[in-house]
């Protein structure tokens, strides 16, 4: 797991930064409501999504919460007065204020069953009658574009997604939510190229692959063996679904 706090100041240009924030933000808006005036981004991090969707809707009051001291420094820079401190699995935050609430890249992240159950529950707890629930699915398989990058990871050993699109259709209906559409987005600048998935193995961030292990250097000695070490491949394209609370 990335040290948040370490790598906030410079986790925007290591992600795709505006070009992808903004692919991220049409998406998401796309499924919010037109009419909706509040909306909770959960787990904000630099706040690069989140000041999108207050830029494209002057009328909608958009508030970021985020764990990470790090992360909610710099977003807090970007909407001031707009960022709070908060841990998505018990947000800050009465029953039924807001009439979207979204989280874009986090569940992948969170390894625990019960705490996915948790973060979704909460998420629908803050959302109104009638409010929607919009946050990615599949990242990692989004990652998967069948490259000769992706053909030499084939083999490396995977979890089972937290992510999951049925898993996480199954906690949201779990919480009386219903399904409310789904879309889909480029992100830009995330294309991996052979010497950039080397050095990722190397650094642990496949993380059933540690730093060191014979598997890890078997495969970081194939990939480069590809040609084109520094040629991005293909962008990955990331799912979103959204969920409405009846009412």
């Amino acid at each position: 797991m990335l040290d948040y706090d370490k790598e906030a100041d410079a986790y925007d240009i290591t992600r795709g930064g505006e070009p992808r924030a903004a692919a991220a933000a049409d998406a998401v808006l796309g499924l919010v409501p037109p009419d909706a005036r509040r909306l909770l981004d959960v787990a904000c991090g630099t706040g690069i999504v989140t000041r999108r969707f207050a830029t494209a809707r002057p009328a909608l009051r958009v508030t970021g919460a985020d764990l990470t001291y790090g992360m909610a420094r710099v977003a807090a820079a970007r909407l001031p007065g707009a960022i709070v401190l908060g841990d998505s699995r018990r947000l800050p935050f009465p029953d039924g204020v807001f009439d979207a609430v979204t989280s874009v890249w986090l569940l992948h992240l969170i390894h625990d069953p019960e705490d996915t159950r948790s973060i979704v529950a909460e998420c629908a707890r803050v959302l109104r009658p009638g409010g929607v629930y919009v946050t990615t699915v599949d990242k990692a398989a989004a990652h998967d574009v069948g490259s000769d990058v992706d053909a030499v990871l084939a083999p490396r050993p995977r979890r089972p997604a937290p992510d999951g699109a049925r898993r996480v259709e199954s906690y949201a209906a779990a919480q009386g939510l219903v399904a409310a559409g789904r879309a889909r987005f480029t992100g830009v600048g995330q294309g991996r190229s052979p010497r950039g998935t080397a050095a990722d193995l190397r650094r642990g961030w496949f993380t059933m692959l540690p730093p060191g292990d014979p598997r890890t250097e078997e495969l970081a000695a194939r990939m480069a063996a590809l040609p084109d070490q520094d040629r991005p491949r293909a962008d990955p394209v990331f799912a979103l679904r959204a969920f409405r609370k009846p009412g």
